[in-house]
């Protein structure tokens, strides 16, 4: 039944999820259009994140050294499929780069499934943020609205190192002519490494934060992939607040879709992909002519 505590409750839902759409799309955005990569194993390090997370937290049961630890080692990991790997794809053909990195995601997924098996696990939130917040007539579980800040806070982080110093500043020229980066003097395999490692880290703080609302499972990466592409299409290659702009979107159609038929969630989230695409091919962010 549709009613008005019902839209906004499905509203809600659909900003938590795409912040968070948001958050794992700007770290593959960034690294499409500095390295040119497009990485299929990005739903991966997503899972990887939440296990990552999952292992610190019962280590140490604090939440905060979960998110912490399992980001900074997601980023580690990052680093090194970037140096070993991803490095000696960046003059072979486009499809090769497809092809390494959705076999690397498949590596980490049935190496996670080898260690913890095929059950999902489950996180608790902060004991702060368990119950629910009155919100005028309904109700919603605190951990969603806290999520929606935790996100909110994370994005500002990532457009202030993007934007607001030299390592971003590095980093958008090398998205613009990477030819001219390195004619500078400047080491952009060095900036490669760590734009990797930042997009790795995003996606594995994503799925960190994200735990105690969905339960981590080695195949939770699949369907955040397509999402994330989606976005990504949708916001612009290589815009950040076109991947924000996409992520908002996107969430609020599959949660709107989803409160009348949700089996057409992303029937529509399709469509809208599919408009962006014949009216504005390079996104509604993207500049044209970025390849």
């Amino acid at each position: 039944m549709v009613n008005w505590p019902n839209f906004v409750s499905q509203f809600f839902n659909g900003l938590v999820l795409g912040a968070l759409l948001a958050l794992i799309s700007s770290g593959l955005t960034i690294i499409y259009g500095t390295l040119g990569v497009l990485n299929l194993a990005h739903g991966a390090l997503f899972m990887l994140g939440g296990y990552a997370g999952w292992v610190a937290y019962s280590y140490t049961g604090s939440f905060v050294a979960a998110v912490v630890v399992g980001s900074l080692f997601v980023m580690l990991v990052g680093i090194l499929i970037e140096r070993v790997i991803i490095r000696q794809f960046y003059s072979r053909p486009p499809e090769d780069q497809l092809l390494v990195t959705f076999g690397l995601g498949i590596v980490i997924v049935e190496a996670v499934r080898f260690w913890f098996g095929s059950l999902s696990k489950t996180m608790p939130p902060p004991a702060a943020l368990v119950g629910i917040t009155p919100i005028g007539f309904m109700m919603y579980p605190t951990y969603r609205l806290a999520l929606l800040g935790i996100v909110a806070v994370a994005l500002i982080a990532l457009y202030i190192v993007l934007y607001r110093t030299r390592i971003g500043m590095i980093v958008r020229a090398g998205i613009e002519d990477s030819g001219m980066v390195d004619a500078l003097g400047i080491d952009v395999y060095k900036i490669f490494m760590l734009v990797f490692g930042i997009g790795s880290m995003a996606a594995g703080f994503a799925g960190i934060v994200n735990a105690p609302v969905v339960s981590i499972a080695p195949d939770v990466g699949e369907s955040i992939l397509v999402q994330t592409f989606v976005v990504v299409v949708i916001g612009g290659v290589g815009s950040f607040p076109g991947a924000v702009l996409g992520g908002l979107i996107a969430g609020e159609i599959i949660s709107i879709t989803s409160m009348f038929n949700p089996g057409y969630s992303y029937v529509m989230l399709f469509v809208a992909m599919t408009l962006v695409l014949v009216l504005r091919p390079y996104g509604l962010l993207g500049a044209a002519g970025r390849e």
